[in-house]
């Protein structure tokens, strides 16, 4: 299996800023592709931000030009970098990865970090 184990959430006030991170682990495993998704209460969970191996990146409408999503290849890990944060932004956040494992294609979750903006 790979693992993912997001850090970095938290309580934040309106205008302020958090960096999430994401880890992967395991063995025999290529991570390609990951991505943050973000999930609030009694709605859907939408997509974030992802990000190719090759670093080619794609954002919700709502968060472009707010928030940044990076990864070290090396490291195996996703980072979102989140400005300007507002009430609408609070959510569980969860982090997305997908490679191959084994050399058979995998797809993980991480368990959720929550953000919270206060207005």
């Amino acid at each position: 299996q790979v693992q993912l184990v997001e850090s970095g959430g938290g309580l934040v006030q309106a205008g302020g800023s958090l960096r999430l991170s994401c880890a992967a682990s395991g063995s025999d495993f290529t991570i390609s592709a990951m991505g943050w998704y973000r999930q609030a209460p009694g709605k859907q969970r939408d997509l974030v931000a992802f990000i190719s191996s090759g670093g080619s990146t794609k954002y919700g409408d709502s968060v472009k030009g707010r928030f940044t999503i990076s990864r070290d290849n090396v490291k195996n890990t996703v980072y979102l970098q989140m400005n300007s944060l507002n009430a609408e932004d609070t959510a569980v956040y969860y982090c997305w990865g997908g490679g191959r494992l084994s050399e058979r294609p995998f797809n993980s979750w991480g368990q959720g970090t929550q953000v919270t903006v206060s207005s």
